[in-house]
């Protein structure tokens, strides 16, 4: 748990000083084994050098009022570690996120960020997320956009 929460510490480390305090920049290792007990916690490794991660969940419940269809899914804590960042690792961890949330039966992915976070927003948008929302949660400073993306169906 400290390497995990250590690297996800590092990845939204730019955001943090930004003034965007995204809880994965300050959450404990009892925080990440909470968010990882909710999904499936998927990571990439570089050798025995832990490099990236993400949870996923599908269907994924969430607060009442939250913008979302019921059964979608949702993954978090989507983090690279900033050496590899450009490298394609983000693009392959969405994709696996994805691919997860249709082979658990949902055919929505739903994600927030920090609507300040216009970098990220753009990202999700070119890889077919839409806004669908706002959202505040109470372990941040900002509010959320709230994004989804119709996935295809598995075919059996």
């Amino acid at each position: 748990m400290e390497q995990l929460t250590s690297l996800l510490h590092r990845a939204y480390a730019d955001h943090a000083a930004a003034g965007r305090v995204f809880f994965a920049s300050y959450q404990s290792p009892q925080d990440t084994q909470h968010r990882l007990s909710k999904g499936e916690c998927w990571v990439a490794m570089n050798g025995n050098v832990l490099v990236g991660t993400v949870t996923v969940s599908a269907p994924h419940t969430t607060p009442a009022g939250y913008p979302a269809p019921v059964g979608g899914g949702s993954f978090w804590q989507l983090a690279v570690e900033p050496s590899q960042r450009g490298t394609g690792l983000g693009q392959r961890l969405l994709a696996l996120a994805e691919s997860r949330i249709t082979a658990l039966g949902s055919t929505q992915a739903v994600i927030d960020t920090s609507s300040q976070a216009t970098d990220l927003v753009d990202w999700y948008r070119r890889r077919g997320y839409e806004p669908i929302g706002t959202w505040r949660w109470d372990v941040t400073n900002y509010d959320s956009v709230v994004l989804m993306k119709n996935l295809p169906p598995t075919t059996s």
